[in-house]
C-alpha cells in the first residue's frame, strides 16, 4: 500500500512538471508571435535566454522517470504512464525550441520595414495553439476524442501553411530587396505548422497511454 501510494506521488509530479515545462513552452510561443508583430528585439533575445529554463524542466523530468523506472520496476499500464511523460517532454521541449527559432528570425528581420502587416501568420499560430491546448487538457483528462481531434486541426494548419508559402514566394520577384524578410517569413510558417505536428504527435501519446495502441493521426 505504502509502496503504491509513493509510486502514484512520484508519477503525479512527473506529471505536474510536465505540465509545468508545457505551459512555459506554450507562453514562449504566444510571446515569440507577439515579438515577431512587434519586431521587440530586445523580447526576442529574452526568449532565447529563457530556453535554457524548458531545457532544464526536461532534464529533472528525464531523471525523475529514469529513478522511477529502477526503484520501482514498474510494469504495464504504470511503465507506459512514464514512457508517455517522456515522448512528450520531447514534444513539448521542440515546440520551445520553435519559439526560439521565430524569435531569431525576428531578429534577422529586425528593424526593417515589413512588405506587408502580419496578419495571417497569427492566424495560423492561433489554431496551431489551439492544437496545443487540447493535447496538453486530453493527456490531463486522458480523453481520447480530444485527442483525436487534433487531427482535424492539423489538416487546417496545413491548408494555411500551404497557401501562406505560396503567397510569400509570390513577393520575391515584387520585393527583391527583401528577400530576407520573405524567406524568414517563410521560415516562421514552417516553425508553427511544426508546432502543429507536435501537438498532433502528443495526442497520439495520450491515444497510447489510454488504449495502449498505437495511432496514426495523420493517417
Amino acid at each position: 500500500m505504502n509502496t503504491r501510494f509513493n509510486f502514484d506521488t512520484n508519477l503525479k509530479q512527473l506529471k505536474e512538471m510536465l505540465i509545468e515545462m508545457a505551459r512555459k513552452s506554450e507562453q514562449a510561443i504566444k510571446e515569440s508571435i507577439n515579438t515577431l508583430i512587434q519586431q521587440d528585439i530586445e523580447k526576442a533575445n529574452k526568449i532565447i535566454e529563457n530556453d535554457t529554463i524548458i531545457d532544464e524542466l526536461e532534464h529533472e523530468i528525464n531523471n525523475k522517470a529514469i529513478i522511477l523506472i529502477a526503484k520501482e520496476s514498474p510494469v504495464a499500464g504504470d511503465l507506459r504512464k512514464i514512457i508517455v511523460a517522456l515522448k512528450i517532454s520531447s514534444e513539448v521541449e521542440r515546440i520551445a525550441d520553435n519559439a526560439v527559432n521565430i524569435a531569431k528570425s525576428t531578429l534577422h528581420i529586425g528593424k526593417e520595414k515589413l512588405i506587408k502587416e502580419i496578419v495571417d501568420i497569427p492566424k495560423m499560430m492561433d489554431l496551431a495553439l489551439d492544437m496545443l491546448s487540447d493535447s496538453l487538457n486530453a493527456f490531463l483528462t486522458e480523453d481520447v476524442e480530444l485527442a483525436r481531434k487534433c487531427a482535424e486541426k492539423d489538416d487546417k494548419v496545413d491548408e494555411m501553411y500551404g497557401s501562406l508559402i505560396k503567397e510569400l514566394l509570390g513577393y520575391i520577384e515584387k520585393y527583391p530587396a527583401h528577400i530576407n524578410q520573405i524567406t524568414q517569413l517563410a521560415f516562421v510558417c514552417r516553425y508553427i505548422e511544426r508546432l502543429a505536428d507536435h501537438s498532433t504527435n502528443i495526442a497520439e501519446h495520450v491515444i497510447y497511454l489510454v488504449t495502449g495502441e498505437r495511432y496514426d493521426l495523420n493517417a
